[in-house]
């Protein structure tokens, strides 16, 4: 079997489409129709709107923890990084850890979005 969807329920769509939508078009998705990306292995990723009155993202809350990307190599990284810089996104430090290096981006509600790079 193999990995089809996300659906990623987001606070605001106004805030997040636009970080989503730089970042997801970096690192190789496609918009296929509204608020749906979806890459060459078919991978696609939904953004819906949270509904009102629920809580906020939370590191190790119950469910999604964060997506996981993989960079074929570092200038690949640095060029996701670049773009979301140019795009007005705030881009953290590298982190640089045995085998690999990765990048944790924030979404619009905290949710991370890592992009790594493994030796």
């Amino acid at each position: 079997m193999t990995l089809d969807h996300m659906v990623i329920l987001v606070r605001s769509l106004e805030a997040s489409l636009p970080w989503y939508e730089t970042l997801l078009g970096l690192i190789g998705f496609t918009k296929t129709r509204d608020h749906v990306w979806a890459n060459e292995d078919g991978v696609a990723i939904d953004l819906n709107q949270a509904k009102a009155d629920t809580s906020d993202y939370g590191r190790y809350a119950p469910g999604l923890n964060h997506l996981g990307f993989t960079a074929p190599d570092e200038a690949a990284l640095d060029a996701v990084r670049q773009g979301m810089a140019d795009a007005g996104f705030e881009v953290p430090e590298k982190q640089h850890f045995e085998d690999e290096t990765a990048t944790f981006f924030r979404d619009p509600d905290g949710m991370r979005v890592e992009v790594t790079v493994y030796a």
